[in-house]
């Protein structure tokens, strides 16, 4: 299937693990031009056209510097994020302001500058990776869920001429993020007293699907949300969470 990809400067920050690296693969094979944008390089080779802008989203002025280094851009993914579990009680009003500026200001800053070039052109694609947590608040995460409800809130708002703007939901995916060391398998360990493995198994094992998500999953959504293909899809937000949420928005 053609995605209608081919040639479109796309934009992907945290683009160089997980999620966004999974992504920029994807759209790397559709024939795209990716703009890495990341704090780190990537750490394995890609094949295609890309650039790696090194940048960290919360500074005010990293919209400009993806101007400058990508004129005209088409496609806007904002994937960069991170979270720790802590009871609301511990958070606080620096963790909320983090998660307010990771999760809502910096996709905001984003859309702010390179949404009005592409409704002028009259074509253009942003996809914005919020979370399940966004629809099903958590207590063990609630400044994370917060301005994850919040940043889907801000992908229907944007709407404009001629851009599709969306988001997806994952729910558990198999990324540094849960899996790595600190992450949040280790830190649901370390509360329930058990191994990583075993807390890994318990959240797979409340997914109606039995298992995790792997990162690939979730980018196959997101490319085909950036294609010409979801011409007619606009303000939605795709729940990839294996059945986890079980409302119907």
């Amino acid at each position: 299937m053609d995605l209608g990809l081919t040639g479109k400067t796309c934009v992907v920050t945290g683009a160089t693990k997980g999620i966004g690296l999974a992504t920029t693969r994807l759209l790397l094979a559709e024939g795209a031009h990716v703009l890495l944008v990341a704090r780190n390089e990537p750490q394995t080779p890609l094949s295609g056209s890309h650039e790696f802008l090194e940048a960290d989203i919360n500074d005010p002025a990293t919209p400009e510097r993806v101007l400058a280094a990508a004129p005209q851009i088409d496609v806007l993914v904002n994937n960069a994020g991170t979270t720790n579990a802590r009871p609301w009680a511990q958070l606080t009003d620096a963790d909320w302001q983090a998660q307010w500026e990771l999760n809502v200001m910096a996709p905001m800053r984003l859309m702010r500058a390179l949404v009005p070039p592409m409704a002028d052109r009259g074509w253009g694609r942003v996809v914005n990776v919020s979370s399940s947590s966004g629809k099903r608040p958590s207590r063990r995460n609630m400044a994370y869920s917060v301005t994850k409800a919040a940043e889907l809130s801000l992908s229907r708002a944007f709407a404009g001429r001629g851009v599709r703007i969306n988001a997806v939901t994952p729910g558990v995916v198999a990324t540094g993020l849960w899996t790595g060391p600190g992450g949040l398998a280790d830190q649901a360990a370390d509360a329930q007293g058990i191994t990583p493995e075993a807390a890994l198994e318990q959240v797979a094992g409340a997914i109606p699907i039995g298992r995790v998500g792997e990162p690939e999953q979730i980018a196959s959504m997101v490319v085909l949300l950036c294609s010409e293909r979801a011409d007619n899809v606009a303000g939605a937000a795709w729940s990839v969470d294996g059945g986890s949420v079980d409302v119907i928005i």
